[in-house]
């Protein structure tokens, strides 16, 4: 009997110790023992994420990154920004560059499948920017023409099953996407329209067409993993937090997104 108690007695100090470890190495647990977040951001994507003149991080994204440094770690300068692109944001955060994306980012049933997402803090729709001496509409005016899209966007997609016609041009950045149409390489972008207002309200010579092609609710997102469970707990709180005092709708309304 003794030894079949010692026996028990190792095998609830191993499982023990097992759960112990797992809770200590989690996301959550290494940010509080960092005492820092690690958040990947666009630096491209204004009024979302994108640098000011003194070449610092700025936009929507920011701020609620900053936020959630603060619910986290009580301090919202305890947070290290990694710029990141559409097309290498998954890559980063998988490589374990960043603790968490917030990079107007939708969620998709595609992305479901590698990541995992917070709640919704906004929704954004398709749209489409062109030149302000165009005389288009709508999609269907494009068939046969050209539209850029930004690589990693969900844009393409859309594009292909609305207008199989038209020729699709893809640039890394949202700023090339701008200068290509600028410069008269294609007809139109097709991206967010919180992204593409912000082009249309520096510069009159380009416009935003009144339609909105879907709903993108954008979300944060974490490696699909069981270490990001506790993470994506807490970072959900706090946006439900935001939303029953109205901050999300102060910030949208600070960065003209509402």
């Amino acid at each position: 009997m003794k030894k079949i108690f010692l026996a028990l007695l190792l095998i609830c100090f191993i499982f023990s110790a097992c759960g112990k470890k797992e809770v200590t190495n989690d996301d959550y647990n290494k940010i509080l023992q960092r005492d820092k977040l690690i958040v990947g951001v666009r630096d491209d994507a204004p009024p979302f994420g994108f640098k000011d003149k003194d070449g610092n991080f700025a936009g929507y994204d920011v701020d609620l990154a900053k936020i959630i440094a603060y619910g986290i770690l009580g301090d919202e300068n305890k947070i290290e920004f990694v710029p990141v692109t559409a097309s290498n944001r998954i890559m980063k955060l998988s490589a374990g560059e960043a603790d968490m994306l917030i990079a107007a980012m939708s969620i998709t049933n595609q992305r479901q499948q590698i990541l995992d997402f917070s709640a919704p803090y906004y929704i954004a729709g398709q749209a489409i920017l062109v030149k302000s001496s165009s005389k288009a509409t709508s999609l269907k005016d494009f068939e046969g023409g050209k539209l850029i899209i930004v690589f990693g966007s969900t844009s393409e997609k859309s594009l292909r099953r609305n207008v199989p016609g038209v020729n699709i041009i893809g640039y890394k950045n949202y700023t090339d996407a701008y200068n290509a149409l600028k410069a008269g390489k294609a007809d139109g972008i097709v991206a967010d329209d919180s992204i593409l207002l912000s082009f249309a309200i520096k510069d009159k010579s380009v416009k935003l067409l009144p339609k909105r092609y879907s709903k993108e609710p954008y979300a944060i997102a974490f490696r699909k993993d069981e270490n990001s469970q506790r993470l994506q707990k807490k970072v959900n709180y706090i946006i439900q937090d935001l939303q029953g005092r109205r901050r999300l709708e102060q910030l949208q309304k600070k960065w003209q997104i509402k």
